[in-house]
Formats: C-alpha cells, sequence, structure tokens
C-alpha cells in the first residue's frame, strides 16, 4: 500500500516521532528502572505517552526547525549534497 505524496510530511512526523520516542523512551526506562523483569512493560507504557506528546509536537515544530536550517544553511547552488 502506497500513500498519496500529500501525506508524506505528517508520514514522516509520525514515523519519525514513534522510532525517536521508542528509542528515548527506553534508554530513559531503563535508567530509571534498570535491568528489571517490569521493564518491558514500564517502556511500552512510558513510550505510549511519549509518543502521544511527540507526534503533534513533531508536526507543530518542523516547519520552525526547517526555517532555522533554512536561515543557518547556504543555498546548494546546483551542486549536489
Amino acid at each position: 500500500m502506497r500513500f498519496p505524496a500529500r501525506y508524506a510530511p505528517v508520514l514522516f512526523g509520525l514515523l519519525l516521532s514513534g522510532l525517536m520516542s521508542f528509542i528515548v523512551s527506553g534508554i530513559a526506562t531503563l535508567n530509571a528502572l534498570g535491568a528489571v523483569r517490569e521493564m518491558p512493560t514500564a517502556w511500552m507504557s512510558s513510550w505510549s505517552v511519549a509518543w502521544a506528546i511527540a507526534f503533534p509536537t513533531v508536526l507543530v515544530v518542523a516547519p520552525l526547525v526547517r526555517r532555522i536550517v533554512s536561515a543557518i544553511t547556504e543555498p546548494a547552488h546546483g551542486r549536489g549534497i
């Protein structure tokens, strides 16, 4: 299944926020609890909260970050990256 290109920014935000919140919540949960039997359950609980916050945050903040990056970088002038 492929999505229309107009959904690309939202899908990018969904995937980026999902992966980043998964990794960060896992590290934070492991740091807080240590390697205990309850860690995976606590991690998934933390991840669900983190992702619910991270996804809309990425959608709101991404345009601002793009403008900042554009302001602090030089145009490519047709050269490859």
